[in-house]
């Protein structure tokens, strides 16, 4: 599997963060658990779907039932990643092609399931935005303790903001060193615009110093 250190390597230093981003997820919200979470970024290519893969990962690890959804249906990566094929997906359950059960893949990582893009559509706004789109997500709050969606980036098309107000959160990933001040500004602005709840940022591609306490206290 590709880019998953969370399964390859849960004792890194990099799996513990990502587990650390899942403890702060889970107290960002005292009343009530948050079902679904949307992960985006503002431009291509600043690990969004690397993040939210190994956020699905150590979801499962905690003995919660999680499905990762890719609603990335311009550049989808989910099939990649999990080295499912993606004849049926997202877009076969939206159109009624699948039902969700079927559509749904097993992963090899406990607890965890995937439901790949499905072919991509011509409309992957309207699709994310349509009524089917309502139901899927009521479909799987029945049988999963936790959605994860990987989207599309946030400046490239609206298709991030149309899914930010059907979830319970959102978060950003920006990339250490290559994402513009200015650009996570504007994403920020639009995802809270479309109504969505920002749990907050994933910085991501950040060095750290071998000789930082966090390093040495992982690995003593």
């Amino acid at each position: 599997m590709r880019s998953l250190i969370t399964k390859t390597n849960p004792k890194s230093p990099i799996s513990e963060q990502y587990r650390t981003i899942r403890t702060n997820i889970q107290f960002s919200v005292v009343d009530r658990p948050l079902r679904s979470i949307m992960v985006t970024s503002s431009a291509p290519a600043e690990g969004k779907s690397t993040t939210v893969a190994n956020l699905a990962v150590v979801f499962a690890q905690q003995g919660k039932k999680v499905l990762l959804i890719d609603a990335d249906l311009r550049k989808p990566t989910v099939h990649y990643t999990f080295r499912k094929d993606n004849h049926v997906g997202l877009t076969n359950v939206l159109t009624k092609q699948a039902a969700l059960h079927i559509a749904v893949k097993e992963t090899e990582v406990e607890n965890l399931f995937v439901l790949t893009s499905g072919p991509i559509p011509p409309n992957p706004a309207e699709l994310l935005g349509s009524a089917a789109m309502e139901e899927l997500l009521a479909e799987a709050y029945d049988q999963f303790d936790v959605v994860l969606f990987d989207t599309p980036p946030v400046l490239a098309v609206t298709d991030a903001q149309i899914l930010a107000n059907q979830c319970d959160g959102t978060i950003l990933v920006v990339q250490s060193g290559k994402t513009e001040i200015e650009a996570a500004q504007k994403a920020k602005e639009l995802l809270l615009a479309a109504k969505g709840k920002l749990l907050g940022v994933v910085l991501n591609q950040k060095k750290q110093k071998e000789s930082s306490y966090y390093y040495y206290y992982g690995n003593k």
